[in-house]
């Protein structure tokens, strides 16, 4: 080891017993790539590759900061959603895994092929780029109320090349005024009193893309009561949610005059999502 560096793997060894946690290895793996711009697979090929003590000096504030439970998402700036690298920051939700079970489900429905889609409260863009990216002839389209987050979601648009159109909105009060084949929404769905809210990586995300009222339905009520008149007819609307809460959901669905109301599963076999469709003869 050469004065004023250390290796690789002195680095790592390091992090691991100071973030602790269930994957350490990986999130010190993850984050040392991010300050030297090696792959992972420098530091099992080549332990003793040595790090300058910029970056080492770099990858301990990350470490600490790891270690005080900020989520490896928003320290990398970027998570992998359906095989595509997002742009992340503290403006919006971190997209999971489970959503992906909604972009499958859709990708099974009866559409156009020139679809008008729109995903209400797009976040980082994940659900609206996955699916511009698997059917290009759609027309898709994506709002947030909130400036950073379209800017965020507009950016990762680009970056890709995916033609998503982003625009403020809280959820349809600002959108001009148009029809869609699909409506697509992984809104907030927990409720205020959650324990969970202070838990893991939610301790720090934006409370208003998590809080949605005392049981968790509020934007969910909002949504299915105002979707029908924008969707054409035979329309689907589709919304995340919490696990306990598929019959509620399915009963706001049905009360709003939805058909062929069904809940999906995610991947650990928990209600995750429902849907429903506008009736034909109606528009």
């Amino acid at each position: 080891m050469s004065d004023g560096f250390l290796t690789c793997e002195a680095l790592l060894k390091e992090a691991v017993e100071t973030i602790g946690g269930d994957s350490p290895r990986l999130d010190a793996e993850l984050l040392l790539a991010r300050v030297t711009r090696w792959s992972r697979t420098v530091f099992r090929a080549w332990p003793e590759r040595e790090v300058d003590i910029e970056a080492a000096a770099r990858f301990r504030v990350l470490v600490e900061q790891r270690s005080a439970g900020q989520p490896i998402a928003y320290l990398l700036g970027e998570q992998e959603f359906w095989s595509l690298p997002l742009l992340v920051n503290p403006s919006t939700l971190i997209p999971r895994p489970d959503t992906e079970c909604l972009v499958e489900a859709v990708l099974m429905l009866e559409l156009p092929q020139n679809a008008s889609v729109l995903d209400l409260g797009t976040g980082t863009g994940a659900i609206a780029l996955a699916l511009a990216s698997e059917r290009p002839g759609w027309r898709v389209s994506a709002c947030d109320a909130v400036p950073e987050a379209v800017a965020l979601a507009t950016e990762n648009a680009a970056r890709l090349g995916l033609p998503v159109t982003v625009r403020q909105s809280d959820w349809f009060a600002d959108l001009p005024v148009a029809f869609f084949d699909l409506i697509i929404s992984n809104p907030p769905y927990i409720a205020g009193n959650d324990v969970h809210l202070g838990q893991g990586d939610v301790r720090f995300e934006p409370e208003s893309a998590l809080v949605a009222g005392d049981d968790g339905l509020d934007d969910i009520r909002r949504i299915t009561a105002e979707a029908q008149r924008w969707l054409t007819a035979g329309g689907w609307l589709i919304l995340e949610h919490g696990y306990g809460q598929g019959e509620a959901v399915r009963q706001l669905f049905i009360g709003a005059g939805f058909t062929g109301v069904e809940t999906g599963q995610d991947y650990g076999r928990r209600d995750r999502f429902t849907l429903g469709r506008k009736h034909h003869a109606e528009r």
